[in-house]
């Protein structure tokens, strides 16, 4: 490799074009090489402002020689052929979350990357908010947790394949709950067991913008209630955790903590907002630079997506779900 690794970008639209500029002006041992964009005209765009090349189809991208690794931002629908081709061309990967729209693929994408040996890594870009971190730091404050409620408040999202589930493979729970599943999971090394799920559709008409769930860990003592919605003029992300010694509240989109004893409130110190997009890359390149294990492998990914789809199943249903097991 050459000493800035090439990055090869798959997906340049809203969220994408995020990637892109930070892998131009902030990751500096990476540089954008390549794009791939189905639309040819804005392919040709966006190769000229970020001075790269581009492709229309993702596979001479992953294929050509420059690109050392590949990032991924396009509906999880794609992701399994995105994988099967980085598998193919021995290609270390960045997916965007959701990791895939079901299990089903997430597991036949996990057995092809294994086998491959490539490795995969899920931006799960919650884990590298400010506010998040400072709670981990802050978990022993509070002694052994046993309650945690998250949520997340958001506008609705822009019309288009978002609300189409043959695209998107799932609405609100899928795309946005898998931060808050994953949470559970990263703050309290402890796998989700069974759930239940109520969704509802506010604005959007094929999927789902608004829902609540409710979590049973493995430790059979843990609860956690997740709740989200795309459907208000306003933006939050709500933090709570129980612990034996007190509670950790907080908001990650409106960036405070607070640690609770009795009925006093200590405010916590939190660093200023910085771009997880930017995190996230930084961390993967470093982490391919160095050889080591991805921070979020591919299984991490999944398990919020088997929560999720548990969360779906339990809906439909309307009954307690078991999450599907990923493998180690």
């Amino acid at each position: 490799m050459s000493t800035k690794l090439g990055i090869g970008l798959i997906g340049t639209g809203r969220h994408g074009a995020r990637y892109a500029h930070h892998l131009t002006r902030d990751v500096s041992t990476a540089r954008l090489v390549a794009i791939a964009r189905r639309t040819r005209s804005e392919a040709e765009r966006q190769a000229r402002e970020y001075n790269c090349r581009f492709y229309t189809d993702f596979r001479e991208l992953v294929a050509a020689p420059d690109v050392d690794a590949v990032v991924a931002v396009v509906p999880p629908t794609l992701h399994k052929q995105i994988v099967e081709t980085a598998a193919l061309e021995r290609k270390p990967l960045l997916l965007e979350k959701p990791a895939a729209p079901r299990v089903a693929d997430g597991l036949a994408m996990l057995s092809v990357a294994r086998q491959a040996g490539i490795p995969v890594m899920v931006a799960q870009t919650l884990r590298y908010n400010g506010v998040v971190r400072r709670l981990l730091a802050a978990l022993p404050e509070i002694g052994v947790v046993h309650g945690l409620r998250l949520g997340q408040r958001f506008e609705p999202s822009r019309p288009g394949w978002i609300d189409d589930p043959e695209i998107a493979g799932g609405g609100m729970l899928l795309h946005t709950g898998v931060h808050c599943f994953d949470l559970v999971r990263y703050l309290t090394n402890t796998e989700v067991e069974r759930v239940a799920c109520e969704w509802s559709q506010v604005h959007v008409r094929r999927t789902e913008d608004n829902f609540a769930a409710v979590l049973f860990l493995r430790d059979r003592k843990t609860l956690a209630t997740v709740a989200g919605s795309r459907a208000t003029a306003s933006r939050s992300g709500g933090i709570e955790l129980a612990g034996e010694r007190g509670q950790l509240i907080a908001d990650h989109v409106l960036n405070w903590a607070m640690l609770v004893r009795g009925t006093t409130i200590e405010k916590l110190e939190v660093p200023p907002p910085v771009p997880t997009v930017r995190e996230v890359l930084a961390d993967f390149v470093s982490c391919l630079c160095r050889n080591a294990p991805m921070p979020v492998p591919l299984e991490e990914g999944l398990r919020a997506v088997a929560i999720a789809e548990a969360c779906y199943t339990a809906a439909a249903e309307k009954r307690t779900t078991t999450v599907p097991k990923i493998p180690e």
